[in-house]
């Protein structure tokens, strides 16, 4: 590559001496010096441009852009728009639809542009690419009602997991110091210095109504991080809720967010990236921790010895599945084993016994609503609320949480929503499975963390923290609150 590189460079300059050199002056030889000081290519300029492009593809995108600064037409060949789209594609190809979802959705800022009039703004890949490579890296902590997920923005997953500040899902009373002692042992254990990045933390979905006394927990919360962080120094902080990050990290601004829990499951509607509160968070009384219950449970009751309640959960989490009929999966024979701990286990109808009960809580004498009740509770309401999004904004339902990760969940939840819901609600509807698994909020920060406009975070909801000691807060009026 460096060989080819340099190759180029040298095509200018050999053009440049030979020229130079040249005794000969008539008109046609004039009309070609004027052609050539526009395209001084030299060996290369006879060849067509789209054979250029093919062999500036092989290049290193460094060596790429340094052959801006050879020549006007080295420039203009380099700045193809198709050109860069190609180096993101290569580099980064498993995300490449991730990417351009954030350059175009996630940089236009509160409410997103939804008028069919409006000129859409025109992506330069190498405006893009060059300033994803020169961001530096955020921190992404994904504080779950369980277990938090931390790292690196440019990193392809989680650099680790670590229970949660919240104590398990006890929000009622965040306490400074457990919040300041937890988000330094974050630190400590990704081995940076606070003051050295801005941070993107997934807030959890919490006191869910639309009332004055939880907006105002709500916002003790935020603050309560918010200044637990900026005491360590940290020069900004971004902080969104996990639902609206899920959606994110699906490539989806509206719809519904259902997440499976710690303790319980919320079901959120979210239009233009804010929750619509409003219309009505639904949440169900069963999460991952009654999952992994109910499973211990069933063992018990069948004899099988367990060493502790972590290898439950890898049981449920290896084993388990959602079935689609219910009824007809327990004439199956469902028998599967698996090696957890010190011991092979095999397990049967609790494998799908086990998920069952997000849809007959009864089954784990639980009174609740099912799930498939509440997500139709919910697109009711949506369908019902008449919003400027459209008539089917709220039809795509994006699941997440570590339990949502369970196999048949997505096929199950809609077959229940159109066997529940009149043809005009349920046409259409789709239910997408956890993008990225347990870690797709985290993956949605990421998102955030990762566009190559850092000032768009501004459009979203960022504190910034000044030299002095105290901080300035930019809140948009159609932020989520």
């Amino acid at each position: 590559m460096a060989t080819l590189f340099r190759k180029l460079r040298e095509s200018a300059a050999s053009f440049k001496r030979s020229t130079t050199t040249a005794t000969t002056t008539t008109s046609n030889n004039s009309s070609q010096r004027s052609h050539h000081h526009d395209a001084p290519l030299g060996l290369f300029d006879s060849l067509p441009s789209d054979i250029l492009l093919k062999i500036i593809r092989l290049l290193e995108p460094k060596h790429a852009a340094k052959l801006c600064i050879v020549c006007k037409s080295w420039r203009s060949l380099v700045s193809d728009n198709e050109l860069w789209d190609h180096f993101l594609q290569n580099r980064q190809p498993l995300h490449y639809d991730s990417i351009i979802f954030s350059e175009t959705k996630l940089t236009s800022g509160y409410p997103l542009p939804f008028f069919v009039t409006q000129t859409p703004r025109v992506l330069s890949f190498k405006h893009i690419y060059g300033q994803r490579e020169r961001l530096p890296p955020a921190v992404i902590i994904d504080g779950g009602s369980g277990y938090c997920k931390f790292g690196w923005s440019k990193e392809e997953r989680p650099l680790g997991r670590t229970p949660t500040f919240l104590e398990f899902g006890n929000v009622e009373t965040p306490i400074y110091t457990r919040l300041r002692h937890f988000f330094g042992t974050v630190y400590g254990r990704m081995k940076v210095k606070p003051s050295s990045q801005a941070v993107v933390v997934s807030l959890p979905i919490c006191h869910y109504d639309d009332t004055e006394s939880a907006r105002a927990s709500r916002q003790q919360l935020k603050d309560a991080i918010c200044a637990a962080l900026f005491d360590l120094n940290v020069p900004a902080v971004c902080a969104l809720n996990q639902a609206t990050l899920a959606l994110y990290a699906a490539k989806q601004t509206s719809g519904i967010s259902i997440n499976i829990g710690f303790q319980v499951t919320s079901v959120v509607p979210i239009l233009n990236g804010k929750v619509m509160r409003k219309v009505g968070v639904e949440v169900v009384g069963l999460g991952a921790l009654k999952l992994t219950g109910f499973l211990r449970e069933k063992m018990q009751q069948n004899s099988l010895n367990f060493e502790s309640l972590y290898t439950v959960r890898t049981l449920k989490e290896k084993l388990c599945y959602v079935a689609y009929d219910y009824e007809a999966e327990l004439l199956k024979d469902t028998q599967a084993s698996f090696e957890a701990g010190e011991g092979r286990y095999t397990l049967s109808k609790e494998r799908f016994q086990t998920g069952e009960i997000l849809f007959q809580p009864r089954l784990a004498g639980v009174r609740a609503m099912s799930l498939h009740q509440a997500t139709a509770l919910c697109v009711d309401h949506c369908y019902s609320a008449e919003l400027a999004g459209g008539s089917d904004w709220f039809k795509t339902i994006v699941l997440s949480g570590g339990s949502a990760c369970l196999p048949g969940l997505a096929e199950r939840l809609e077959k229940e929503l159109h066997s529940l819901l009149p043809p005009d609600m349920s046409n259409g509807i789709r239910v997408i499975p956890p993008p990225h698994g347990a870690d797709t909020a985290w993956f949605g920060a990421k998102l955030i963390g990762s566009v190559s406009y850092p000032l768009s975070l501004l459009n979203i909801h960022i504190f910034l923290a000044p030299q002095d000691l105290t901080f300035m807060l930019i809140k948009l009026e159609h932020f989520d609150d």
